[in-house]
């Protein structure tokens, strides 16, 4: 029998990531590859957080391969 743990809201960090999401701010994500992805954040999980960029389009993150997330301006 598989347990799944519940997603936890009282991480400071998944509080701030639904912040982000309930205000709508344009972020930027920097990868541990030095990529910079730009958008809002629209929703996450245990494991991944979707960003959607100015075209509409939607990309899922792994949180394993980001090394910060900034709001921008």
């Amino acid at each position: 029998m598989t347990m799944i743990a519940e997603f936890d809201t009282s991480l400071p960090s998944n509080r701030q990531i639904q912040n982000l999401i309930k205000q709508a701010s344009p972020i930027d994500i920097k990868l541990i590859t030095n990529e910079i992805l730009t958008g809002k954040v629209i929703w996450q999980d245990h494991h991944s957080i979707c960003l959607v960029d100015e075209n509409n389009q939607q990309t899922i993150v792994w949180k394993q391969a980001i090394a910060y997330i900034k709001p921008k301006g």
